[in-house]
């Protein structure tokens, strides 16, 4: 297996070898916003804001400030965090916390992935690169060849362009793929972002009127 890849890095030449660089730059990529996106800043939104409802309704600010400490990493949490920090301020001031919060966890939600598209390009051009220089070899050679050498350089450096060809097209295929599969994580946490941010604004706002205090209700049975 490793004997046929590297006879086939052989015989597309130098800018397949410079095609590994960008494989190498798309896995390495791909892997760490994986990790970024899936592990640290993503979270079940629905879950997480079913708990801070309850508490928030409860008037039980300071746990659901607890609940958000304990995934300080993951980026609703931190912009719910603000909100809840500025519960008994105005609703400005606590749509201001929210907005400024969202603003500092966008950048690094979107950092790198449109490096992929870049990447692609770059793939896509080396490999047609690849392609004309072993044209450009292969029909060089035949001029100055032997008759019964000539089939076989050229077989040789059309091997060189197609391998250059279908290897760059590769990458930016799956640079393609990945920057669709991680553009769609970022926008689903970026869509619930928007959508709980809201809510708890709401919530917040609500609450502050009076309507949502579970101590009115509570407050004659104690």
């Amino acid at each position: 297996m490793l004997g046929h890849v590297k006879q086939i890095l052989d015989e597309g030449g130098f800018f397949m070898y410079l095609n590994i660089c960008s494989s190498i730059a798309t896995i390495a990529l791909v892997i760490e916003r994986v990790i970024f996106l899936y592990f640290k800043y993503n979270i079940n939104g629905e879950v997480f804001m079913t708990q801070i409802q309850k508490l928030v309704m409860s008037n039980n600010i300071e746990r659901a400030i607890k609940l958000c400490n304990a995934a300080p990493a993951a980026a609703l949490p931190r912009v719910i965090k603000a909100g809840l920090t500025r519960a008994n301020r105005s609703e400005i001031e606590i749509q201001n916390a929210v907005e400024e919060a969202i603003l500092d966890v966008l950048p690094p939600l979107k950092k790198r992935t449109d490096n992929l598209q870049h990447i692609a390009n770059i793939a896509t051009m080396l490999g047609l690169l690849g392609t004309v220089s072993g044209l450009i070899r292969a029909f060089a050679a035949i001029a100055l060849a032997a008759p019964d050498q000539k089939a076989v350089i050229l077989s040789r450096g059309i091997a060189e362009a197609m391998n250059n060809t279908a290897f760059g097209l590769s990458i930016a295929v799956c640079c393609i793929l990945a920057h669709l599969f991680l553009s769609n994580v970022t926008r689903k946490i970026i869509d619930e972002l928007d959508q709980y941010s809201v809510k708890l604004e709401n919530m917040l706002a609500a609450r502050n009127k009076g309507d949502v205090n579970p101590l009115d209700r509570t407050g004659a049975a104690s």
